[in-house]
């Protein structure tokens, strides 16, 4: 007995080395990928300077180190030019990168647990089909909700568009006592509603409108600046700390609400502090990136695969990945022709979901 209990405890220990040097792993995958992809970004868009010099200029330019553009120094003139050049357009589009990927796959997993769903992501409550209602709205119609024009009118717009079914799904579940699975099914019923008013408002338009309509829709990044940057970080860091903090009780929400009702939780009302935080959190990014699909969904799935399924882990990880995965789609994006990156996304995540489900279901039967 003795003996068998020391063999059980060993055994525990193993295990749990193992799942620390994945996260380890994953994570010094990731982070150094994204570390070798500024460099390439830099060099693919201003190539008079190497990649080495690069990550000098970068960690000049954060130390406080300034170049004399009237100087006799070649060199001094020509970093004085790259460093303008990275900071004004390559950083901006790195960062919004990064923040997009990491804040949509902290949505993605904070839906999961709470829906205890595995195809719940950011956008299941209809917030990708309001967002684009908005921005189309003002892209070809000219509404908007704000007396601000041009790009940013268009964001200010997305963004209430966005909130709008969220507001709904919220305030309905509040006087209806709501299941997840009906959760996800009105979020459903709401964004076929509002996909319905967007294709009338496209089907209005003239050619060039219609283009850049749909160029939103599909995602790009190539029109964020620092302004926007600021804005997605501010709501990403914020966010992604309250629900780090709140991981303990997700992980008791992914035991399903009788378990979570038994240990006390107010089940109803977690859920919808939840999805309020999820809802402003999704609606901020997207109203300046338009609709990134498969972020949110396959992220925290890749992580759960590697990790396991603790929502302390999960969810740090997920930003992680998250950002490696849109920065990576991104660079691909540039490399093909500036594609949209949203349509690699999509090339990208669709396989990457089929896999995850194959590989998972032949080892377990289930993919959550």
């Amino acid at each position: 007995m003795g003996i068998s209990a020391i063999e059980s405890s060993e055994d525990i220990k193993i295990v749990y080395r193992h799942q620390i040097a994945r996260r380890i792993l994953l994570l010094a995958f990731c982070i150094a990928a994204m570390i070798l992809f500024i460099g390439m970004f830099s060099l693919a868009e201003y190539d008079s300077i190497s990649i080495s010099e690069t990550y000098k200029i970068i960690w000049n330019h954060l130390m406080g180190t300034t170049y004399d553009v009237h100087s006799e120094d070649i060199t001094e003139r020509r970093y004085f030019w790259a460093d303008r050049f990275i900071w004004n357009t390559i950083m901006p589009h790195i960062c919004a990168a990064i923040l997009a990927g990491g804040g949509l796959a902290v949505c993605g997993a904070l839906m999961q647990a709470i829906m205890n769903n595995p195809l719940a992501d950011p956008y299941s409550t209809g917030i990708s089909s309001g967002a684009a209602f908005g921005a189309v709205a003002a892209i070809i119609s000219g509404i908007s909700i704000s007396t601000v024009e041009g790009e940013m009118g268009i964001v200010t717009n997305a963004f209430v568009g966005a909130m709008i079914p969220a507001v709904i799904v919220i305030i309905l579940s509040q006087r209806i006592n709501m299941t997840p699975a009906t959760l996800i099914l009105l979020g459903t019923a709401v964004s076929y509603f509002f996909n319905s008013l967007t294709t009338y408002v496209m089907v209005t338009a003239d050619a060039d409108t219609l283009k850049s309509a749909y160029l939103w829709q599909v995602g790009s990044l190539d029109s964020i600046d620092w302004n926007g940057t600021y804005v997605m970080a501010a709501v990403t860091i914020v966010g992604s700390i309250i629900v780090l903090l709140l991981s303990n009780i997700l992980n008791v929400m992914s035991l399903g609400d009788n378990s979570a009702k038994s240990l006390g939780i107010d089940v109803h009302k977690f859920r919808i502090i939840c999805l309020t935080l999820m809802a402003v959190m999704t609606a901020a990014i997207v109203s300046f990136t338009g609709i990134l699909g498969f972020i949110g969904l396959v992220s925290p799935h890749i992580v759960r695969l590697v990790i396991g399924s603790d929502n302390k882990f999960v969810i740090p990880v997920s930003i992680v990945v998250g950002s490696f995965l849109l920065l990576l789609s991104d660079y691909l994006a540039f490399q093909l022709s500036d594609i949209p990156v949203g349509v690699i996304l999509s090339i990208i995540g669709s396989p990457v979901f089929f896999l995850l489900i194959v590989f998972q279901g032949r080892r377990t039967g289930a993919i959550y």
